[in-house]
């Protein structure tokens, strides 16, 4: 068989074609985003795939697609699943008619998440099959072998990534596409229309799947013991393994588990009735060590395995021997520290400039997305961040807050297009309608930026590269019923219009919405359509005065004194650094 070199997203991608999927959805996120876009650009003749709303209507469509036959597969990061969850809970109770396998890609370490929940314990709460790959192979692997599992037992399998292991490369043995034949769909209200009465039939139905599959827990090619020396004895799971086997090697046993629920509990006890110490190292909480703990063994784990960030195996090492003493490479720099920041061109820069000015006036919400770099100095775009589709909600607490306490200053909330369809239209429906004073803004650069140019709904283009009609944005906040007079569309590196349409929401006292419009500077239709625009400046006007430095465009520097841009560091000419020059001494270069 053929061996490449793949991620753990691709090699999921690969696995899940090679099990005979035909349906699969996802919202993108780091560190899963991968997945879908491989098999959108892979697997399109075997695979329907498409980048759905949110990740709850990605697995409602999987779960469309596995009731109705097809091997079907949703993949979202950890805090999608809590979007997600609402019918993740249902599902594993009802099962389906062909496999249904869900993603969640955890990102320990919060490296581009807002905080680093464990998603393990979804997998205890919802009473699902839970499969932990610890390498690109076992990616594979473990999302083919997934689907017999969900089939086998009728319940949904929760394949639980990391981001070490979604984003490192290994070696994979590729196989070939199984011939799945869509189950043929049949009516049973009494499985799938969960009503009270036919859900706790279901559950009771559900409990006793989960002795069978915990049975077969204790005897499955996906967990296993590694007998060694019995002084110590190693339980394990995903990329936690292969860092205990880097700093213990031969001097351990190890119970490596892939299939961590049910917990396989028979296994645990034999393994750790046979070593002399038992240690449990696993990333996040201890779900494992509650585990080895209820079965009646004492372990040492997150009393010196750290819960928050990531494993490494300097860090594994120092817990359990109190140093790290294996000689490691280091070079010595003296790095200046550099915050994330706007690219150069970026839109969302003009937003943020025109709100500084009103900054005694507004209290700002932001969400989740690139525009969230805003929120570092010196745009100090908002105040608060809680998750997608947030921006527009608290903004309404917060507008009756700042009412009661006799604060006149008014609420912003602001979100990008892909947020606004992902949870955002229900934020805007309850400002209308409860005529919240909150200015509503949605930042449209045209695609899902953050996460690598995802098509969104607002789109031309979806996943698989086929035409699609998008959606107006404008059309769908007209839909809420707000008066158009109480709408401003604009570029918002225009800052006459900005201010003018920032002076309009302040003006009134209620409702009011601002699009800002103009593409990602980084998309390749705008880079092609620009062609090397750039700006320049006259030294010879210059004064010096660093009013244009105020927008922090990474395309600029001080060099010997004055003002210098830079064409190679990415500026598009968008202007907006001219429109801070008193002077005149900036322009553009077509």
């Amino acid at each position: 068989m053929q061996k490449v070199i793949m991620t753990g997203d691709e090699a999921v991608a690969r696995g899940a074609w090679e099990a005979g999927v035909t349906v699969a959805a996802a919202y993108p996120g780091t560190p899963s985003t991968e997945i879908l876009e491989n098999i959108g650009g892979s697997y399109t003749d075997d695979i329907y795939s498409q980048w759905a709303c949110n990740e709850k209507v990605a697995l409602e469509i999987a779960i469309g697609g596995a009731i109705g036959g097809a091997r079907s597969l949703a993949a979202m990061k950890h805090v999608g699943l809590n979007v997600a969850a609402d019918p993740l809970f249902t599902v594993g109770s009802t099962g389906t008619n062909a496999g249904l396998v869900v993603v969640t890609a955890d990102d320990p370490g919060c490296h581009s998440s807002q905080n680093e929940q464990d998603n393990r314990h979804y997998a205890e709460a919802a009473k699902l099959i839970l499969l932990e790959p610890a390498d690109s192979q076992e990616c594979k692997d473990y999302a083919k072998a997934a689907f017999e599992l969900s089939e086998r037992f009728d319940s949904v399998v929760l394949l639980r990534m990391t981001t070490r292991v979604c984003h490192s490369k290994g070696l994979v043995e590729l196989g070939e596409r199984e011939a799945f034949k869509i189950a043929k769909y049949e009516r049973n209200a009494k499985k799938y229309a969960m009503l009270p009465a036919n859900a706790r039939v279901r559950h009771a139905v559900h409990e006793q799947s989960l002795v069978e599959i915990e049975e077969y827990a204790c005897d499955c090619p996906f967990n296993r013991i590694e007998w060694g020396d019995k002084s110590i004895g190693v339980v394990t799971s995903g990329i936690s393994y292969q860092h205990a086997r880097e700093v213990f090697g031969d001097n351990a046993s190890y119970l490596k588990l892939g299939l961590t629920n049910p917990m396989p509990r028979k296994l645990i006890k034999e393994f750790c009735s046979q070593v002399e110490k038992v240690y449990v190292i696993e990333e996040g909480d201890g779900f494992i060590e509650k585990n080895v703990r209820a079965c009646g063994f004492d372990c040492l784990g997150k009393e010196v395995v750290p819960y928050c960030g990531e494993l490494d195996a300097g860090i594994v090492r120092k817990a359990f021997f109190g140093s790290n003493d294996v000689d490691t490479y280091s070079v010595e720099s003296n790095v200046p520290a550099r915050n994330p920041v706007l690219c150069a061109g970026c839109p969302h820069r003009g937003f943020y400039q025109a709100l500084r000015k009103y900054a005694s006036k507004i209290v700002r919400s932001g969400d989740i997305g690139c525009y969230s770099l805003g929120v570092q100095p010196p745009m100090e775009g908002f105040d608060l961040c809680i998750c997608m589709g947030g921006g527009f909600s608290t903004t309404i607490g917060m507008a009756k807050a700042l009412e009661q306490a006799g604060d006149d200053r008014k609420a912003f909330g602001m979100m990008g297009d892909s947020t606004f369809f992902h949870s955002g239209i229900t934020g805007l429906i309850d400002i209308v309608h409860s005529g919240a004073n909150v200015c509503a803004c949605i930042l449209d650069n045209s695609i899902t930026a953050m996460t690598g140019h995802q098509e969104n709904p607002g789109t031309s283009k979806n996943l698989m590269g086929y035409e699609v009609v998008p959606v107006d944005i404008e059309k769908m906040v007209l839909a809420t019923g707000i008066s158009p007079e109480y709408i401003r569309v604009v570029d918002p590196i225009d800052q006459a219009a900005m201010n003018e349409a920032v002076k309009a929401a302040l003006a009134v006292k209620g409702p009011f919405v601002i699009i800002t419009k103009r593409p990602c500077a980084l998309l390749k239709d705008f880079i092609k359509a620009n062609g090397n625009r750039h700006c320049v400046i006259d030294s010879n006007k210059c004064v010096t005065c660093k009013a244009c430095m105020q927008i922090a465009c990474p395309a600029m520097s001080i060099e010997n004194g004055k003002v210098v841009i830079s064409h190679e560091n990415g500026c598009t000419g968008c202007g907006l650094c001219m429109q801070m020059c008193k002077f005149g001494a900036i322009s553009v270069v077509e």
